[in-house]
């Protein structure tokens, strides 16, 4: 797995390598401390991962990443950031992470573990993808980013129990915690395969394989207990018909 560094301060490039180095079989092609000379150097070189700080001159970071999100190889970008406030636009632009400075080694050991882990899973996705298939076929996602705390967190999708709209933001729970996602219930459900999740009700949508029970509610509706969770998901009376045949009863 190769990688790049851009950050101008000499400090934080060297701690960021030998934590790098140290902690992960990443090779660190080249380090940076301008943006545009990132842009120019992956006209001519492809890497698999991109450790970038915000605050870097001639191309700022947030902008330089919209720029690489749009190549058709597109590395994983992990900002290392004194500024919290970009953590929303790191979203949009579908970063693996979000570091904040000053960070801590067990921090970056818990990202690098999970980035090596993503990049072996797409790359044997990648390889699947190139075998003879029909030209139909989806290409299955394992993982969504969720937002916390102005963190993003790389989420297995088979972690997510259901999500519920509130306002203009939707709330994902897993198991254990709670996050909150900038946009609407439809955006997050487009972001999750069909096959795994399932819209229930205008403001739900819920993980099949989570359901534990399902209870005859009034009109001919139905209450969704899950598993492990003390929460009931309603079934709306329009989804009723898809409900059933989804599930078989």
């Amino acid at each position: 797995m190769k990688a790049i560094i851009v950050e101008d301060e000499i400090p934080a490039q060297e701690e960021l390598s030998y934590l790098i180095n140290t902690h992960s079989n990443i090779k660190i092609e080249a380090i940076f401390d301008d943006g545009l000379d990132v842009l120019k150097y992956l006209q001519t070189h492809e890497v698999d991962a991109i450790f970038l700080d915000i605050s870097i001159p001639s191309l700022d970071g947030v902008l330089l990443a919209q720029n690489i999100s749009k190549f058709a190889h597109k590395p994983y970008i992990v900002f290392i950031t004194a500024y919290k406030e970009h953590a929303a636009e790191a979203f949009e632009i579908e970063a693996f992470d979000y570091i904040l400075k000053p960070y801590h080694e067990s921090r970056i050991v818990t990202m690098l573990q999970k980035l090596e882990s993503h990049f072996q899973r797409d790359s044997q996705d990648k390889q699947e993808a190139s075998a003879p298939a029909p030209s139909n076929a989806p290409r299955v996602s394992h993982s969504i980013n969720l937002i916390k705390d102005e963190r993003i967190i790389v989420t297995d999708i088979n972690d997510i129990y259901y999500a519920a709209a509130q306002e203009k933001v939707t709330q994902v729970y897993t198991r254990k915690e709670e996050f909150t996602m900038p946009m609407n219930i439809t955006e997050l459900c487009n972001r999750l395969p069909e096959e795994h999740f399932f819209r229930c009700h205008r403001s739900y949508c819920v993980n099949l394989s989570k359901i534990r029970e399902i209870v005859p509610w009034f009109n001919n509706t139905y209450i969704l207990r899950l598993s492990d969770l003390d929460f009931e998901v309603p079934v709306s009376r329009s989804k009723v018909k898809e409900f059933r045949q989804l599930m078989r009863f």
